[in-house]
């Protein structure tokens, strides 16, 4: 809704692409068109942010099988990073649920154990997989998301979902539950519960 202090402005209409270092930095395009009256309503939208995105980063760092600290590393630093390179004024960036599980899978068996390795691994995948995604919107290959279905892509984040739930609620319960499936862990949970 638009007042008399703060127009309406669209963020879905296209505009020109910059050019120069406005297009490396788009922050700068942001600042030179920011108003005033939009200080107030950023601020609290970035405290609302950063009050949902750090126990869900934290959440999804030790369902991962890193120390939680990383986490807040993960949510923070990217949204940062965001905010001078990315182009888009409306994207909200953080951990994904989708990653947690496949991170799990890749580094905790690598890291036998010591948290020190497994942070140093989990540092190593994210550069490759940024290179990777880079690469491949080089190569214009997002059309590739569009081969999964629906229910697919559903049914990975919700197993995502309940991991992260039976993981963490031990913890908010004020127990510890073992266990080295997803299935043996709900069954102690019930237990202990």
């Amino acid at each position: 809704m638009a007042s008399p202090q703060t127009p309406f402005v669209n963020p879905f209409v296209r505009r020109k692409r910059p050019h120069g270092i406005n297009r490396l930095f788009p922050i700068l395009a942001t600042l030179r068109d920011y108003k005033r009256a939009w200080l107030l309503n950023d601020v609290a939208a970035g405290l609302v942010l950063t009050a949902v995105l750090v126990p869900v980063g934290m959440g999804y760092a030790a369902a991962s099988g890193l120390p939680a600290i990383y986490g807040l590393y993960a949510t923070i630093i990217p949204l940062i990073v965001y905010g001078v390179f990315g182009p888009s004024r409306i994207l909200v960036l953080g951990p994904d649920s989708a990653l947690a599980g496949l991170i799990a899978a890749a580094i905790v068996p690598l890291a036998a154990g010591s948290a020190d390795k497994a942070v140093a691994l989990a540092g190593m995948l994210a550069v490759l997989t940024g290179a990777l995604c880079i690469a491949a919107g080089l190569a214009r290959f997002g059309f590739i998301t569009d081969l999964l279905s629906k229910p697919i892509r559903m049914g990975y984040l919700n197993g995502i979902a309940l991991t992260v739930l039976i993981g963490q609620l031990p913890k908010v319960l004020g127990f510890t539950v073992s266990g080295n499936s997803f299935l043996t862990e709900t069954g102690n949970l019930v237990r202990e519960s």
